[in-house]
């Protein structure tokens, strides 16, 4: 079996290896999230709104801080998805030790319909996610069909002309469109770039055009797309931080989008 065909175990055993690593990193802040931190940012909070009573299916959450910052919030029912079973364990060890009713669920989302049966009002997903999937049409599908009628999909992504660059933002080294698997490998991680670690990983470049119909062709009726020129996030080489929590290549300053946002509704 090729890698391509492989990702699945290779990106599991990659998030699983990173996991120690992130739970212990600044950029996660575990201490202050288990303190009652909140770990979202204004754009999905904007673009969620008032969410007391919903309920919400949140897919690839990692070890669910996002998950239990939306609990937080007053929904009536949250579950978290994610592939890698080391972070789904300390999910579930995180919302024992804060007292959240979340659910986690450890499978590749495609293959969630084999573990899951009920309809949410908002379906729910965050930077750094549809680039471990190869096929964006089975990612509408699964969205399409865990959402309540009149359901809205929230969706924050890094936009896709980031990840055109080589590390340094230097120059132009990947497809903006997926021209099929990037296997790589890295050492250390987004979240502590000197950690002692090394992992092999599979990923995919989407563009918009590619994200946008195959919501539309999965029922989903889009309400809003919107871009911005920088990241809430300190995950990138060479940054600068412009004004708090808000981030830009130093050299490219406010040129390039890094981010943007979906809201579609399911007709």
């Amino acid at each position: 079996m090729n890698k391509e065909q492989n990702y699945i175990e290779i990106n599991r055993q990659s998030w699983n290896n990173r996991t120690d690593a992130h739970l212990k990193s600044d950029f996660y802040d575990l201490e202050g999230f288990l303190k009652g931190k909140t770990s979202l940012n204004d754009i999905e909070l904007n673009l969620l709104g008032d969410i007391k009573g919903k309920t919400i299916l949140h897919l690839q959450c990692h070890f669910g801080q996002d998950t239990i910052s939306l609990e937080r919030l007053g929904v009536k029912g949250i579950t978290g998805v994610d592939l890698s079973d080391k972070a789904i364990e300390s999910a579930k060890k995180i919302a024992k030790d804060t007292g959240s009713i979340a659910d986690f669920i450890c499978c590749d989302i495609y293959d969630l319909p084999n573990h899951l049966e009920k309809q949410f009002d908002i379906v729910f997903t965050s930077y750094g996610t549809i680039g471990w999937l190869p096929d964006l049409d089975k990612w509408a599908k699964v969205i399409s069909k865990f959402l309540k009628p009149d359901g809205q999909f929230v969706f924050v992504e890094f936009h896709p002309v980031i990840w055109m660059f080589d590390d340094n933002f230097e120059k132009i080294d990947y497809n903006y469109s997926n021209s099929g698997a990037i296997v790589e490998t890295e050492n250390g991680t987004y979240a502590d770039r000197t950690a002692a670690l090394t992992q092999e990983y599979v990923m995919w470049n989407h563009g918009l055009s590619e994200v946008i119909n195959s919501l539309i062709q999965n029922g989903l009726e889009i309400k809003s797309l919107d871009e911005f020129d920088y990241s809430p996030y300190n995950c990138f080489n060479r940054t600068i931080e412009f004004e708090p929590k808000k981030y830009r290549i130093e050299h490219l300053d406010n040129k390039i989008p890094m981010v943007y946002s979906i809201v579609a509704m399911k007709k």
